[in-house]
């Protein structure tokens, strides 16, 4: 990887759908090349996806909270399997200390949060944290 890729990741990251022509004037390369650098990251899989960031809040999701869970080693295939069904998860990391999974999740309302966490509560104890704010929200990084 190059600076020419990293400066089109770095764009990618900040608009996922700048369109090719624009990326190669601001890399002072042809469109056709840029296509194919982009082509040739995603088969390497430094791109692995392109998605819509939404306004959860604005969607109806007001509830945003990270639930660490303590989970036996035998059960966390099951815990994977069940965990990457939840819909209301948006990410699920398998972590270091006292809790072994760390759960970023968005509901619409504390009741429904209540209920998750008490399903969830099959697999081992948990300690949740309801986010009051997001002084940073999700960003891309600037690779040099």
């Amino acid at each position: 990887m190059d600076s020419v890729d990293r400066k089109i990741l770095n764009r990618l990251q900040r608009n996922a759908r700048v369109s090719i022509k624009s990326l190669a004037n601001e890399c002072y390369i042809s469109s056709p090349t840029v296509s194919l650098r982009v082509h040739h990251m995603e088969k390497q899989g430094i791109i692995k996806e392109y998605y819509t960031l939404i306004d959860y809040k604005k969607a109806g999701y007001h509830i945003k909270a990270y639930i660490s869970l303590k989970i036996e080693p035998k059960d966390k295939s099951n815990f994977y399997t069940y965990i990457k069904k939840m819909p209301n998860v948006l990410e699920c990391d398998c972590v270091s200390g006292d809790f072994s999974m760390l759960i970023k999740v968005i509901f619409e309302s504390t009741e429904l949060l209540d209920g998750f966490i008490n399903a969830l509560q099959r697999f081992g104890k948990t300690s949740t944290q309801i986010v009051f704010s997001t002084p940073v929200a999700v960003r891309g990084i600037e690779l040099k």
